[in-house]
């Protein structure tokens, strides 16, 4: 696939923003938000402040290059309707978020066992890919207005390791970017997968709304 996008080697140590706990433990749960195609790590962390105080919170921004301030996961175009994006890049970034998981324990101190990703759109669809099909290394997903690639479910986990795997799942009935059936498609399939995820559909276009963030902070609770 051709792209103007900036196609360097992506530093597996990510450039982020960070929230420290407000709550003080020796290893704190680590959050890490990674925004939508076209944004930044400033984003989602605006609402870092909101979010539950026993969090290291880590704000990531993807690892491609659009132009200034606008950096993407991977290269995405819509033909007809549909996503097309660029597969390479993709898993690219998977395996890059899950260098940065690691290479993060060499800069904060964090319970290793209780790390979750909290992706919007783009960063959703991440979240899927990352948390699937390495659940060793994920507590949990929260994947707002996201969908799951149909390459990622040639690479997800054996059920067993997937048990414990908390998943909360968010969309806009209203959504005209990614449509909500595809929420409900994965949803259906985490089910197959033995996975019961927290649902919500909202009367919402594609963005994070009121409720879907409160809902979002009682899963995180």
């Amino acid at each position: 696939m051709s792209s103007a996008y900036d196609f360097k080697e992506p530093d597996p140590l990510l450039f982020y923003v960070h929230r420290a706990p407000t709550i003080k433990s020796t290893k704190p749960p680590l959050l890490i938000l990674l925004h939508g195609t076209g944004s930044n790590e400033q984003d989602l962390f605006s609402f870092a402040d909101q979010l539950p105080g026993k969090f290291l919170v880590v704000s990531a921004r993807a690892p491609y290059t659009i132009e200034r301030g606008s950096y993407t996961w991977y290269e995405l175009h819509f033909v007809n309707g549909k996503p097309v994006y660029n597969k390479e890049q993709a898993e690219q970034s998977r395996k890059t978020i899950l260098a940065f998981i690691e290479q993060l324990k060499t800069k904060h101190d964090f319970d290793p066992a209780q790390v979750y990703l909290c992706g919007f759109s783009q960063g959703g669809i991440m979240s899927y890919s990352v948390g699937l099909t390495r659940p060793d290394k994920v507590k949990g997903i929260a994947v707002m207005s996201g969908r799951l690639q149909e390459e990622v479910k040639n690479m997800v986990a054996p059920k067993e390791q997937l048990k414990s795997l908390q998943v909360f799942i968010s969309h806009g009935t209203q959504d005209n970017v990614l449509t909500v059936q595809y929420a409900r498609e994965s949803e259906a399939y985490l089910k197959q997968l033995g996975i019961t995820p927290q649902y919500k559909e909202y009367p919402a276009p594609h963005t994070i709304s009121q409720d879907m963030f409160r809902d979002l902070l009682n899963w995180l609770n």
